[in-house]
């Protein structure tokens, strides 16, 4: 298992992030969504490496097998991880894929960094520009609906991972786009988290404003949503990142979920493929 120290805690300790690093190639940063770990790349992880990529994924802190400290559960401390994981592999020409609240890592860092080292962005199901409704942001979502999450992983987080997973994946009476098996394997990924990592995760992903991060970048810029997204609904996200990232080219999976990196991981791969070697994603997007 490979770690990298990112800093210390209030008691001195080391703060390890569980990541993986293969293939050669120009490097593509993968951060995941929360509450999972760098392992829901699972399927992505395979064909951009085939593709000729160095591909690394690392597990936020408070996640997986990554360090659990009580403090630091912040989209600034985030972004200082993940500027920690590109100096000390000293990677340059990146491409960062952030999923869902990953996105958040992505548009912080570019922020907060000045981009530095990094060449491509791409924002899957992300949780950007601002998901809170204030009143300088009417299109967001009422703090009540993040207000019942918290509560539900207060009161029984097993039971609230196992009905976020089937709205995660978009699974309904009549709709199964994953098996039952990749639902017990998302719950138990999920279930590893630190619960208070969890729910303070919650609040950060919830309640961070990054729209003036996204106005700071100048690279070529890819987003791409689900359609049918129920957990971070596009009009309040997706379909808005053109607004903040005008030069971002909006990609929407008619029909897709949340999770969609596996029912849509053949798309999803060829898309990240074709933007990462500077192609025409619309192309693509129209054969489907």
């Amino acid at each position: 298992m490979n770690h990298i120290i990112t800093g210390q805690d209030a008691h001195g300790n080391d703060i390890k992030l569980d990541y993986i690093d293969h293939g050669q190639g120009k490097p593509v940063v993968l951060i995941h969504g929360w509450p999972a770990t760098y392992k829901m790349w699972e399927y992505q992880l395979t064909a951009l490496t085939e593709q000729g990529f160095r591909v690394v994924a690392y597990t936020r802190r408070g996640f997986g097998n990554s360090s659990k400290p009580f403090e630091g559960h912040d989209y600034d401390t985030y972004a200082d991880d993940l500027k920690a994981i590109l100096d000390q592999l000293d990677l340059q020409d990146v491409t960062l894929v952030g999923f869902s609240m990953g996105g958040g890592e992505v548009a912080r860092y570019m922020g907060r960094h000045g981009g530095a080292r990094v060449s491509r962005v791409a924002f899957v199901s992300a949780v950007t520009p601002f998901l809170l409704k204030t009143a300088d942001n009417p299109e967001g979502v009422d703090r009540e609906t993040f207000d019942k999450m918290v509560d539900g992983l207060e009161d029984d987080r097993f039971d609230f991972l196992q009905s976020f997973g089937k709205n995660f994946y978009g699974v309904g009476l009549l709709r199964n786009p994953v098996s039952e098996a990749a639902l017990e394997w998302t719950q138990h990924m999920c279930e590893i988290a630190d619960p208070r990592a969890t729910i303070l995760s919650v609040r950060a992903w919830s309640e961070t404003d990054f729209r003036q991060d996204l106005t700071t970048i100048q690279v070529p810029t890819l987003v791409i949503h689900g359609g049918d997204d129920a957990l971070v609904p596009p009009k309040v996200s997706g379909e808005r990142m053109t607004h903040f990232v005008p030069h971002a080219e909006f990609i929407e999976y008619a029909g897709a979920p949340h999770g969609l990196f596996i029912p849509e991981k053949e798309r999803l791969n060829r898309d990240l493929i074709t933007f990462v070697h500077g192609g025409d994603i619309q192309k693509t997007a129209d054969r489907y």
